[in-house]
């Protein structure tokens, strides 16, 4: 039983692009699915960062299976130029996390135009000219799975983010119901997972406002980056090759629905 579920898990022989792979959420989801057996493509626009975790993953786990792709994932020539050399090396793409992304705060007012569109451009665009440039790969094989790492904001409106934020998070929602019904005939699974308050960046909280989180989650404690890849996991495995267009919350009660 227990060789039979792992298998259901093993992502050997697959290639994996991790977007915003270089530290937090997106490096969490990189390890696992190398621990899967998957080889993995870390995308990021922080180059240097990346080669530092590409390295240190390849140490750990095989340099042969590990890419670096510095890569702004809201520049259409950079995208199509990671997944060119991410094809030309390993020939194929099997999975998709599309998980870069920028955070932005306050009130309406305070939030300018170009704060408005660098948000939306990182979240929503980079989502969108990702899984636009590996679908017609994934196409080849009938098969691959495309993960997008939204936010409970975009269902609650958030208690910190601002708005251009939770519109870009909502819009990744909306995203990934469309794109499951475009490419269900391709064999193409589209899910979108939905954090709560993760750990993945421990200046991001003052002690007093993790204080006021922490109250406001049934099971008592902020998530894990570990929480989100284990469900990315799921997603990208053989368990879920009947689910398409979903959303998994994983937020520890904070929304029930």
């Amino acid at each position: 039983m227990q060789e039979h579920l792992a298998h259901l898990l093993d992502q050997s022989g697959r290639v994996a692009l991790v977007t915003g792979a270089r530290r937090g959420i997106g490096r969490s989801i990189a390890e696992t699915l190398l621990q899967a057996g998957a080889r993995v493509a870390l995308a990021s626009r922080d180059a240097e960062g990346l080669e530092e975790t590409a390295s240190a993953l390849g140490a750990q786990y095989s340099a042969e299976r590990v890419l670096a792709l510095p890569c702004d994932v809201a520049d259409t020539v950079q995208v199509d130029r990671a997944v060119a050399q991410l094809v030309e090396t390993w020939d194929r793409v099997d999975v998709l996390v599309n998980n870069a992304g920028l955070i932005g705060f306050g009130p309406l007012e305070s939030i300018e135009p170009n704060d408005w569109n660098s948000v939306i451009q990182a979240n929503l665009t980079g989502a969108y000219l990702c899984s636009r440039a590996v679908a017609p790969h994934m196409r080849v094989h009938g098969s691959g799975h495309i993960v997008n790492i939204a936010s409970v904001s975009a269902q609650t409106g958030g208690v910190s983010g601002g708005v251009h934020y939770s519109a870009s998070k909502g819009g990744m929602l909306a995203l990934t119901k469309t794109l499951a019904r475009d490419l269900a005939g391709d064999g193409i699974t589209v899910n979108a997972i939905s954090p709560g308050q993760i750990d993945a960046d421990p200046n991001l909280l003052t002690p007093e406002a993790r204080q006021r989180v922490l109250e406001l989650i049934p099971l008592g404690r902020i998530g894990l980056p570990e929480d989100i890849a284990y469900a990315t996991l799921f997603l990208c495995s053989k368990m879920a090759s009947y689910i398409t267009g979903a959303t998994i919350d994983v937020n520890g009660g904070i929304l029930k629905r």
